[in-house]
């Protein structure tokens, strides 16, 4: 059987015990000794199988004589082949079927079930072979949640917020692979070095730090990393530090910090000439965050607490970011599991972590400073909502970010996976009073 797919199913039953997706092939790949191309199927192969979860299982029941008494790591195998046949260009069927049946032979246990699992195994992938992709296309307009994999809760609020069209190519899109983007840091030397060091990419005209990768690139193993001279980020997460327009001599606050994208871009943004203050609730991650700050060469002072009621040193900012906690539902394509960790109850609370984020902002920032509210979120009870209820006037951002503008809030961003190319993003910029 092919590594890359050992790593994969690997991956599969580490997410099955709880692990993150990333993490999981981070140590599979580091267990299997895995090289970057091998490396590159797997993810491939790992994250799109837990993305697709839902409809891979809405397959295989549909083939199974006894679907509640498929074995765990059996199942994670059929979801594993039945992805490469309904999802993967390169790899013809009976090759996926062949190598799911190899994959079934060596889990372990007891030696007589090899042949047993091996044969449910390729009986199930043959008869998914034979009609899936025709069951798949005979799905009702009622079926999108299922037809993209989504939770119902989800898929019902991405509808709402932006409407049945673009609420499906969100979905369609959170499928696809997220883009691959770098930022340089100007705090740490010149970006000729750092594009010298990149294969090949492009540019942004409205972010000049950001560099979009058109191939795989190791970048935590270079040493343009290891310098602080760049930091993985979308071109949608760099956009809220740009908004905020942190300028040498001002007091900027970064209210949910950590892991400290943003608030080493707003350090490089003011050219290491800002008081930059960042809060960040759990230890682990405010370690994190100093680590970051002190490879970037950014000088950030780090304070551990919630945001809404933590002690601030000072008298008041001249501009704050609220980067608030969100369901991410506008990031999920990099975070393939994270779809399936959401809960639907959770976001009531989470709104009013959201609120009173963004109120302890307004309260803190000097009269006719800036404050910046931003989510990796999509659903507008995050968004327009939560910036609406302040009652604080609204900066129109569009001329300086064309085609971005929200139709539910003027002034405001919504950047969107399928039209924008980049992470689905809300930005909006509000005045102290």
């Amino acid at each position: 059987m092919s590594t890359a797919r050992r790593v994969a199913l690997g991956v599969l039953r580490r997410v099955d015990d709880g692990a993150y997706a990333d993490r999981a092939l981070g140590a599979e790949c580091a267990r299997l000794r895995l090289d970057p191309r091998d490396r590159q199927q797997a993810q491939h192969l790992a994250f799109g199988t837990v993305q697709m979860r839902r409809l891979l299982d809405w397959l295989i029941d549909g083939v199974a004589d006894k679907p509640g008494s498929i074995e765990p790591a059996v199942r994670d195998v059929l979801r594993l082949g039945a992805y490469e046949i309904i999802a993967s260009d390169g790899t013809p069927d009976w090759a996926a079927v062949d190598q799911a049946v190899t994959l079934a032979r060596s889990l372990p246990g007891s030696h007589g079930r090899g042949p047993a699992r091996a044969g449910l195994v390729n009986a199930l992938l043959r008869r998914i072979a034979a009609d899936g992709t025709t069951r798949i296309a005979a799905l009702g307009e009622d079926a999108t949640a299922l037809r993209h994999s989504f939770p119902d809760w989800i898929a019902g609020g991405l509808v709402r917020s932006l409407g049945a069209a673009d609420a499906e190519s969100v979905m369609a899109a959170a499928n696809r692979p997220s883009e691959s983007a770098v930022r340089w840091n100007p705090l740490r030397g010149p970006r000729e070095v750092v594009e010298a060091a990149l294969p090949p990419w492009h540019g942004d005209p409205l972010i000049p730090e950001a560099l979009v990768l058109e191939q795989p690139f190791a970048l935590e193993e270079s040493d343009v990393w290891r310098e602080g001279r760049v930091m993985a980020q979308s071109r949608a997460s760099m956009i809220p530090a740009r908004a905020l327009r942190p300028r040498p001599g001002e007091r900027v606050l970064d209210l949910c910090a950590a892991p400290g994208a943003k608030a080493t871009q707003i350090a490089a943004l003011a050219d290491g000439r800002a008081e930059v203050v960042a809060v960040e609730l759990h230890p682990a991650r405010a370690r994190a965050l100093r680590d970051h700050a002190a490879r970037m060469g950014a000088r950030i002072t780090v304070i551990e607490g919630d945001g809404r009621e933590v002690t601030l040193p000072g008298d008041g900012f001249d501009a704050v970011l609220v980067d608030a906690p969100c369901t991410g539902t506008g990031v999920l394509s990099a975070r393939p599991d994270a779809r399936w960790r959401r809960r639907e109850e959770a976001l009531a609370p989470l709104v009013e972590i959201q609120r009173g984020l963004l109120a302890r902002a307004l309260e803190v920032v000097r009269p006719g400073g800036r404050v910046v509210y931003s989510t990796c979120s999509l659903l507008r009870e995050e968004d327009e909502d939560v910036v609406r209820a302040t009652g604080a006037p609204v900066d129109d951002l569009t001329a300086e970010f064309p085609g971005m503008g929200s139709p539910d809030l003027p002034g405001a961003l919504r950047l969107l996976p399928h039209v924008h190319g980049t992470d689905g993003f809300f930005v909006a910029r509000l005045r102290g009073r």
